[in-house]
């Protein structure tokens, strides 16, 4: 399958847009500007071929309900960042790397192989426990809490959409 088109313009549209909420946010796009335009290129890539931008560095099923887990920015950057000082694509990168204090580097996949993720969501289904008013709500992007019958729409602080939220509690 071709890759579908992609305009320079757009490139550039979309690395300002990341650039500004990842500055915004705390956070920081990996500063060889060359690779990081090849990266939004794939997630732009990704976004015209499955509506939604996931990692261009890992398999999508191509349905968005089974790819939740790598829509940009994924489940796992954080915990990357973390740990490694940049997420697996190297799209994010810490401080630390930003500066030149630490390099770049391949990162194991913290993934779950498919059957484990499906397991996992059948675990998610449970109910709430009977003493809470109402469910709790987990942004799987930032971590962001809500207490309310159904997710937000948006995740009021990274902008993640209604379907990154998980029943926490």
């Amino acid at each position: 399958m071709n890759a579908p088109a992609v305009k320079e313009k757009e490139i550039d549209e979309r690395y300002e847009k990341l650039f500004r909420e990842a500055e915004a946010g705390g956070y920081h796009l990996n500063p060889d500007i060359p690779f990081t335009r090849n990266l939004v290129r794939g997630l732009l890539v990704n976004e015209k071929r499955f509506g939604y931008q996931a990692c261009p560095c890992r398999l999508s099923v191509g349905k968005r309900e089974e790819d939740l887990d790598i829509i940009c920015p994924c489940d796992y950057r954080d915990p990357d960042l973390n740990d490694f000082g940049d997420c697996y694509c190297a799209l994010y990168v810490s401080t630390a790397v930003l500066k030149g204090a630490e390099p770049v580097r391949s990162i194991p996949e913290r993934r779950p192989p498919r059957s484990e993720r499906r397991a996992a969501g059948e675990k998610e289904s449970e109910k709430p426990p009977a003493n809470l008013a109402y469910p709790v709500w987990r942004c799987r992007v930032c971590g962001y809490l809500c207490a309310m019958g159904n997710p937000p729409l948006t995740c009021p602080i990274c902008k993640a959409s209604k379907d990154r939220f998980e029943r926490f509690l």
